[in-house]
């Protein structure tokens, strides 16, 4: 029932436009039936004046036996009523039926109706039984009695039946004729709005936030003088801002990008030097003072972690400007089996545990970088979780893809921060510090590689069970 009303604008205005319609015409057929009944009764009336209450005064003599001394229905039509009262009190009563007089004996109730009727030369309906409803008017006679004459109202309202079935079914058809022609008009008007959400639906599937993007050109028709036009030109002013905005937006990123590539690149020749020159003098045979060599330990452990930093930036830097990645056939089950070994030996305090189905699982892409990405899952699981956790890295194979899951039981991902796991040198607070060597960038790496190969990456978490699933195309 909920669906019954039109819930378009178009069938919102064609609905309407035939309900006002459907009010107009009834209206108009209501005011023309009361107003062609009320004149056919005030006919009834000029009639009935003009009798003057012949055929209800002859009725007296209808008591002689003399033939001559009938009620007079000289002149009568068909279905008269006549009536004469005496102290209130009926004392003849007939109808003209086929120029005849057929004598009537009302009831009780026909009787104090007939006396009710006042005596002031004006019509009153009236029904009595047998008779269907009369339009009557009494007047006063000559021997101080009341003569009350009728009509029937019975060809009134067979007239009025009659006009109200036409219009019936005139305005019926004028309904469904307008109701087609209102549609079709509406049709037409409205398809300057139709272009117009057309139009912001094909924005609306534009994947803005995926970089540049070609915008759809101006609605070439938005009428400054129509509703419709005004909502077309705001739109294609809305969508210049955007453009200009996505335009300026990608220009950023592409400073930003190249910013990154090139500081990244131009910062491996100095790490690496310094790097080497601390292991240089690490391994210098004579005496070292204990504060130097601890200073040159430093300064190892800091260079290659900066090393691992710009190396990742770089790789960011490469995904993000759409650098071709290898396509070669890739052993997945090998690969996971390696990423475990190393962690297992990184991750001591851990228990590592392994769901692998029967069959080696082949895709295509990076080996290398897919090495990478399911190493920095089973990192960042290590790295958050406290000794003693178990992490199960399990391997599913579809038809379609396949889905490499990393799954622990440690404390979990603050609801806040999940949202935003896959961002760029994201931290929490508890967990990711300095001292544990993350760059933050982990995650972020997984998803671009996972994004480059065509493939998703999603993350569940509450105490107790957290998982990562990637899933690549077969």
């Amino acid at each position: 029932m909920r669906r019954l009303p039109p819930r378009t604008l178009r069938g919102q205005l064609t609905v309407g436009l035939v309900v006002l319609l459907a009010l107009a015409c009834l209206a108009v057929g209501t005011a023309t039936a009361v107003a062609l009944r009320g004149f056919l009764i005030g006919r009834l009336d000029e009639q009935l004046a003009s009798s003057g209450g012949r055929f209800a005064a002859s009725l007296e003599h209808e008591a002689t036996p003399d033939a001559d001394n009938r009620p007079d229905t000289r002149g009568q039509a068909e279905g008269t009523f006549g009536a004469r009262l005496l102290n209130g009190t009926v004392t003849q009563a007939a109808v003209v039926a086929d120029a005849t007089d057929r004598t009537l004996a009302p009831d009780a109730a026909g009787r104090r109706a007939l006396a009710a009727v006042p005596a002031d030369g004006h019509g009153h309906t009236l029904r009595l039984a047998p008779l269907h409803a009369y339009r009557v008017m009494a007047v006063r006679g000559d021997d101080q009695d009341i003569l009350l004459t009728g009509l029937p109202l019975h060809p009134v309202e067979e007239t009025v039946h009659r006009l109200e079935a036409v219009e019936a079914a005139l305005f019926g058809a004028a309904l469904v004729v307008t109701g087609f022609a209102a549609a079709l008009w509406v049709r037409i008007r409205l398809r300057p709005l139709q272009r117009v959400t057309a139009r912001a639906a094909e924005v609306a599937e534009l994947p803005l936030a995926s970089g540049e993007i070609a915008m759809p050109g101006p609605l070439p028709d938005a009428d400054p003088h129509t509703e419709v036009g005004q909502v077309g030109g705001a739109l294609n002013h809305m969508l210049g801002h955007v453009e200009d905005a996505l335009t300026r937006r990608q220009a950023g990123e592409q400073r930003l990008r190249h910013f990154a590539a090139d500081a990244s690149h131009e910062l491996r020749t100095p790490v690496a030097n310094i790097r080497g020159h601390a292991e240089l003098a690490l391994r210098h045979h004579g005496p070292v003072p204990a504060e130097v060599r601890h200073a040159l330990e430093r300064v190892d452990g800091e260079s290659r972690r900066m090393t691992r930093l710009v190396d990742d930036l770089l790789l960011l830097a490469r995904l993000d400007a759409g650098r071709p990645l290898d396509h070669d056939p890739v052993d997945l089950t090998l690969l996971v089996l390696n990423a475990v070994d190393d962690a297992r030996a990184s991750g001591a305090g851990h228990r590592w545990l392994l769901d692998l189905p029967e069959a080696p699982v082949d895709i295509t892409g990076d080996a290398h970088r897919l090495q990478q990405a399911i190493g920095n899952l089973l990192a960042t699981a290590r790295t958050h979780t406290p000794p003693g956790t178990s992490v199960t890295v399990a391997l599913a194979a579809e038809r379609t893809e396949v889905s490499v899951s990393v799954s622990d039981d440690g404390p979990g991902i603050p609801e806040d921060l999940q949202t935003e796991v896959f961002g760029r040198f994201v931290r929490g607070d508890h967990a990711r510090s300095r001292t544990t060597g993350s760059t933050g960038l982990g995650l972020a790496i997984v998803q671009a590689v996972t994004a480059a190969h065509g493939g998703t990456i999603a993350v569940t978490s509450r105490p107790g069970d957290t998982t990562f699933r990637m899933a690549l195309p077969r």
